[in-house]
């Protein structure tokens, strides 16, 4: 039975489960993280393709499940646990792969970015609007930040739309598969990454306001930083590139 305060929603398909395994472009040298194995489907098609398998279950009664499905497979260890939580810092490099609760999507994608120096790449099943805002790029609705912190720290793309009656329960939207591949360094340069967030997440603070508004919280000179910067004053967050936030944090007070 679904938690639905979990967010489950099961995938039981294997066909589609095997394209999930391509898109991750998986080998038998590679550690691969599952945050929420569900019944195990997916798990036990990835120990047959990888060297190891870290399976992170947080509902109690399928941990119980999946500790007697998975007993055979040697390669899988299996952590009753929240993966927000989850030491990643502690692994060697590793790859994710996971069907994740919707609620979670980007937490979960904002954690594994704290580790990113080991994490090669996230191949997730989320949300189809999720998806969409994750790859968006400048001028439209779903461009904002969290499409700058993905886009920052690595190369994202959608392979593939899972429709939602594919799901049992079936839930109320579509989903995506989203590949996300760690880039060796971040696709800007900036000074000072902390400041950097900073401007971004205040500028889509007030995504309608002009940034000579929603900026002025950060300095008082505004509309002289902007044009510092070659940027317009009365630009909206939503238009600028990532290239151009990179280089007003760099114009650091």
């Amino acid at each position: 039975m679904a938690k639905r305060h979990l967010g489950q929603n099961f995938l039981y398909d294997p066909s589609i489960l095997k394209r999930i395994i391509n898109v991750a472009e998986l080998n038998r040298e590679d550690n691969v993280v599952e945050i929420g194995p569900g019944y195990g489907i997916l798990t036990k098609m990835l120990s047959e393709t990888v060297k190891r398998v870290i399976a992170i279950e947080l509902d109690e009664e399928l941990y119980r499940i999946l500790k007697t499905g998975l007993a055979e497979y040697r390669n899988v260890e299996l952590i009753h646990g929240d993966a927000l939580k989850y030491p990643y810092e502690n692994l060697p490099e590793f790859k994710v792969v996971a069907n994740i609760p919707y609620y979670i999507t980007t937490p979960i994608i904002f954690r594994l970015f704290e580790v990113k120096r080991d994490l090669k790449s996230m191949t997730l099943t989320v949300q189809k609007e999720v998806a969409e805002r994750i790859v968006a790029r400048p001028g439209g609705k779903d461009y904002g930040v969290l499409s700058i912190m993905v886009q920052y720290y690595a190369e994202p793309s959608i392979k593939f739309i899972i429709p939602k009656g594919a799901f049992r329960p079936v839930p109320k939207v579509d989903s995506a598969v989203v590949n996300i591949k760690i880039l060796e360094r971040p696709s800007v340069d900036v000074k000072d990454e902390e400041f950097f967030f900073k401007v971004v997440k205040t500028s889509f603070s007030q995504r309608r306001k002009m940034l000579s508004n929603s900026l002025k919280s950060i300095r008082a000179d505004v509309k002289e930083w902007l044009a510092e910067a070659g940027i317009d004053s009365k630009r909206r967050p939503e238009t600028l590139s990532i290239e151009e936030f990179a280089r007003l944090a760099n114009i650091i007070n």
